[in-house]
């Protein structure tokens, strides 16, 4: 039998009226009961006489039981249906935001390059049991867009922000490719939205963006708590191993111009982070964006699992007060004098026009 709970259970401490009436009704039928035995004995009449059991007892015991089953309506019960559906898939867009992205090996740049592919890659979702965050990292990581079905959030970030990277060129901050950090924040992005919405089960992946940096034991540790939790990641670089040059900030007329830094993609480290973390690493330029866009999401979805249980309740009030009204009804087939029954059909009558009005 599926599982009960009561919305207001404190209405059910008044279930003790209807079980004094119900103690108080058994005491009435021992009564009769004895009673009837008694006239059988004492009594000596031609034919003999028929006693009903219980009489226009009946009635009353008809009338209890509605009590308890109105008490129980109020107590508002509800039973446990149980829907499944499939499961989904949770991707987190981990974007690279440093200085580096802005050069131009990729055209226009790898950072408008990488923002065109997340547009594509978001356009081949389905949305209905699909979830994406983006987080953008340099030095640190900054969440952007919570896990979200919505793709208006997503889109509003991408058309905001498509031109260049958020972090200023001028902060020293902006220069560095910290992706360690990036993983550890989205970890703590699927824990927070398992603390507000509960445990889903789906598959879950980061999608790394960036042009590269060194392999680290920072980054190794990072990628063990990802796949403690069962997190695989999957790495799009972006750029060229003939690289090109970071633009220079401004300087006066007066300070000499500082040497031009080049940078290249690293696809060594970026194979090897997808490696450890149980992806698998793609290239902008080297297969079609669409491609490396329905490979991720096959791949994530396919180790989804099957089918997920929702847990729903299904209210049962009115299924008492039902009972009740039929209750009532029925005793009233064993209502023998005439007087009683008329004020069984006046106090229906009311109740009806009380509902009514």
């Amino acid at each position: 039998m599926p599982p009960i709970r009561f919305d207001a259970p404190l209405y059910l401490w008044l279930l003790l009226a209807p079980a004094a009436l119900a103690v108080l009704w058994v005491w009435q039928l021992q009564r009769r009961r004895r009673d009837t035995q008694m006239a059988r004995r004492d009594r000596t009449v031609p034919v003999r006489e028929q006693f009903a059991f219980a009489g226009g007892l009946w009635f009353w015991l008809c009338l209890v039981l509605a009590i308890g089953s109105l008490v129980l309506a109020l107590a508002r019960p509800q039973v446990l249906a149980s829907v499944t559906q499939n499961a989904g898939a949770d991707f987190i867009i981990l974007q690279d935001g440093s200085t580096s992205m802005r050069v131009s090996d990729a055209r226009p740049d790898r950072w408008q390059r990488s923002v065109s592919w997340i547009r594509m890659f978001a356009e081949l979702l389905s949305w209905q049991d699909q979830r994406i965050a983006l987080a953008l990292f340099a030095h640190r990581a900054a969440p952007q867009v919570r896990l979200t079905k919505d793709p208006n959030a997503l889109f509003f970030f991408l058309d905001h922000l498509g031109d260049e990277p958020p972090f200023r060129l001028e902060a020293d901050t902006s220069w560095d490719t910290n992706i360690e950090e990036s993983l550890y924040w989205g970890v703590k992005m699927f824990e927070r939205d398992e603390e507000l919405y509960g445990v889903r089960l789906s598959s879950k992946a980061f999608i790394v963006i960036s042009d590269g940096q060194d392999w680290s034991g920072e980054v190794e540790e990072a990628l063990k708590l990802a796949r403690m939790h069962d997190i695989r990641v999957y790495v799009v670089g972006v750029g060229s191993t003939a690289g090109g040059f970071i633009p220079q900030l401004p300087t006066s007329v007066y300070a000499e111009p500082e040497e031009p830094i080049h940078s290249a993609l690293d696809r060594r480290s970026l194979g090897a982070i997808a490696e450890a973390g149980g992806g698998e690493y793609y290239e902008l330029g080297v297969d079609s964006d669409q491609d490396i866009a329905l490979r991720i999401i096959t791949d994530v979805q396919r180790r989804a699992q099957a089918t997920q249980r929702e847990e729903t309740f299904t209210e049962l009030y009115w299924f008492f007060l039902a009972t009740a009204a039929g209750l009532v009804c029925f005793g009233t087939v064993f209502v023998a004098e005439r007087t009683q029954l008329w004020w069984q059909v006046t106090a229906a009558v009311g109740l009806i026009v009380w509902l009514l009005s």
